[in-house]
C-alpha cells in the first residue's frame, strides 16, 4: 500500500532574464523542484507515516534530475526511495507525454494505491498532469485537496470546491493534486540531508519505458506587432472632454455614452 509521489524537477521562469529583443536567457535559472511540489511530499510522507508504509518520490525530466544533486535534493523532502526517468529525450514534454511516462513508473511499484501530485507545475502550470496521469492508470482523480486521512481500503479526501469544502470517501487506487496549503513544509535538518543522499533511488532512461505519445513540434517564435498608436497627450481643464471627443471621432464611443 505504497504512497506515491509525482514531483518535477525543473527551472523556474521567474529566474529567466528577457532582452528587449524578445529572446529569453535561461542561463541562471538553475533547476530545482517545482515550487508545489516540496507540499505534496510532505503530504505523502505524512500519510505514509499514518499507513505504517514507504513514500516514493517518481519524476520523469532531463539528465540532470539523476545527478546526485538533484536526487539528494529531492530524497531530503521525506522520500524513503525514488524511481527517476532521467534522460535529455524527456525535456520539454507537453503535459500528455509527461503523464504518460510517470504512469509507466508507477506502473513499477506493485503496491502504489494512491498518487499525490502538487497543484500544478512552476513550469506550465496548467494543472493538467493529475488529470491526464489519472486518465493513463484508470485510476479516479481529484484536484484543490486539502487533506487526505486513510479509512479501510481507500481515503476521506477533503476538498475545495466554489462557497466551501466537499468530503468524498474513495476506495481503491486513487489520483490526488493536493492544495498549496495542504501541509506546513519545514526545512529539512543536516541529519535528513545527509540521509537523503543514501536513500535508494532507481534510475532509468527512455530506453527502458514505452515511448511517449508524439507532441508538438515548436518551428519558431515571433514577437506580435506592434500596433500602431496615436500617441496623443490631452492636458488642462478640458482634457476630459477632448478625450470623449477623439474617441467618439474614433468610433470608439458610440453618442449615446458619456
Amino acid at each position: 500500500m505504497s504512497v506515491v509521489v509525482a514531483y518535477k524537477y525543473t527551472t523556474n521562469p521567474q529566474d529567466a532574464r528577457v532582452a528587449a529583443d524578445g529572446t529569453v536567457d535561461w542561463s541562471r535559472a538553475k533547476p530545482a523542484m517545482s515550487d508545489y511540489d516540496p507540499v505534496a511530499a510532505q503530504v505523502g510522507k505524512e500519510l505514509a507515516v499514518q499507513l505504517g508504509t514507504e513514500s516514493i518520490g517518481i519524476s520523469v525530466g532531463p539528465a540532470v534530475i539523476g545527478g546526485s544533486m538533484a536526487r539528494k535534493n529531492a530524497m531530503s523532502k521525506g522520500f524513503s526511495r525514488g524511481i527517476i526517468l532521467a534522460d535529455e529525450q524527456a525535456n520539454d514534454l507537453n503535459p500528455t507525454q509527461y503523464a504518460q511516462l510517470l504512469s509507466q513508473l508507477v506502473a513499477r511499484i506493485d503496491d502504489a494505491t494512491i498518487v499525490i501530485t502538487g497543484d500544478a507545475s512552476i513550469d506550465n502550470g496548467a494543472s493538467m498532469t493529475s488529470a491526464i496521469l489519472g486518465g493513463y492508470l484508470g485510476w479516479p482523480t481529484f484536484q484543490q485537496v486539502e487533506k487526505i486521512e486513510p479509512q479501510g481500503d481507500g481515503y476521506v479526501l477533503t476538498q475545495q470546491v466554489t462557497g466551501g469544502t466537499r468530503t468524498v470517501e474513495v476506495t481503491g487506487p486513487v489520483v490526488v493534486a493536493v492544495t498549496s496549503d495542504a501541509a506546513r513544509v519545514p526545512a529539512p535538518s543536516m541529519k535528513e540531508i545527509l540521509a537523503a543522499g543514501k536513500m535508494p533511488v532507481e534510475v532509468i532512461s527512455m530506453a527502458d519505458v514505452e515511448s511517449a505519445p508524439a507532441g508538438v513540434r515548436i518551428t519558431g517564435h515571433a514577437k506580435p506587432a506592434e500596433r500602431e498608436r496615436k500617441r496623443v497627450i490631452f492636458a488642462g481643464p478640458d482634457a476630459v472632454n477632448e478625450l470623449v471627443q477623439a474617441l467618439r471621432t474614433d468610433g470608439v464611443l458610440d453618442g449615446k455614452e458619456a
